[in-house]
């Protein structure tokens, strides 16, 4: 009704119902942004070419720097650009064996290019040297992986990804998106509602940055 009364107001003053339709988009667009945050910035891609553009210069510039080439990789995994990024994580292999966070970008690419094994092997190298690298979250791009094909292993990963996030409305979120592909409605809603109460359980600094777990949650329940 809210919306309605809105959107009416905004045609009033307007005089034009498909701009008062864009300016309501754009009011909802930036209230998520501040405070819920379910829809992707319009801003970071561009941010994110500047850096790409910047990096490139760096790395023409010296080529042995090993820590821009790393960042440019992780940026171009971002863009979906794997081939270019596995290419200039090999370069810098033999300088990050010890860093988990180059094994779990390795093993990102080679699943998104299709080479499960060698992926999956790189990603739990990673996790035995740190557990929570990445605050978990390569257990959830291997949970992604096999949700289809290893619907049991998928929920393993997922679950060992709660026990570093056991207040996670995320990981309860995950947990209940993973239910729901294996078709197990009642654990699914178990787990989208468990989220939801962690969220009213949480102090007011971390609801911000689980708020759209909880929405999320509350939309698929």
């Amino acid at each position: 009704m809210g919306k309605i009364l809105g959107f009416m107001l905004l045609w009033r003053l307007l005089g034009n119902p498909f701009l008062a339709v864009l300016v309501l988009l754009v009011i909802v667009y930036l209230l998520d942004r501040r405070f819920v945050g379910i829809f992707p910035s319009l801003t970071k891609p561009f941010k994110r070419m500047g850096r790409i553009s910047k990096l490139r210069t760096q790395i023409g510039m010296n080529p042995s720097d090993v820590s821009s080439k790393h960042e440019l990789a992780r940026l171009l995994i971002e863009r979906k650009k794997d081939d270019e990024a596995l290419k200039l994580l090999l370069s810098i292999q033999p300088q990050s064996e010890d860093s988990a966070e180059f094994w779990d970008d390795l093993g990102t690419v080679y699943l998104r290019q299709g080479n499960i094994g060698e992926g999956e092997a790189c990603i739990l190298k990673a996790l035995e040297m740190n557990p929570r690298v990445k605050y978990g979250q390569p257990y959830l791009r291997l949970a992604e992986v096999y949700k289809n094909s290893d619907r049991a292993k998928a929920v393993e990963y997922v679950h060992r990804f709660q026990e570093i996030h056991s207040s996670s409305c995320e990981g309860y979120y995950l947990l209940g998106m993973m239910y729901k592909s294996l078709d197990r409605k009642e654990e699914a809603k178990a787990a989208f509602q468990e989220s939801i109460d962690i969220y009213r359980s949480l102090p007011k600094y971390k609801k911000r940055q689980e708020r759209k777990w909880a929405v999320l949650s509350m939309i698929k329940k």
